[in-house]
């Protein structure tokens, strides 16, 4: 027997935002239920961290496009 293929998580249904300690290269994502629950944990990191708001995702796939950068 060979190995497992390897393939790409799939993303949950919910809003995406990815938190990094200034100037890092990766960080952790974040998920929540509602764009509120989201634009208020993004508010919570800003002063600390990066936050980089990744969207909305459904079914496995982005459904809104592009990044955006919240700055402190």
């Amino acid at each position: 027997m060979g190995r497992p293929p390897v393939l790409p998580k799939k993303k949950k249904d919910g809003y995406y935002i990815e938190i990094r300690n200034k100037g890092a290269k990766s960080g952790t994502i974040i998920i929540r239920d509602s764009e509120q629950a989201m634009m208020q944990a993004a508010r919570q990191y800003q002063t600390t961290k990066d936050v980089i708001i990744l969207g909305k995702h459904e079914n496995g796939k982005r459904v809104e496009e592009g990044k955006k950068k919240v700055k402190a």
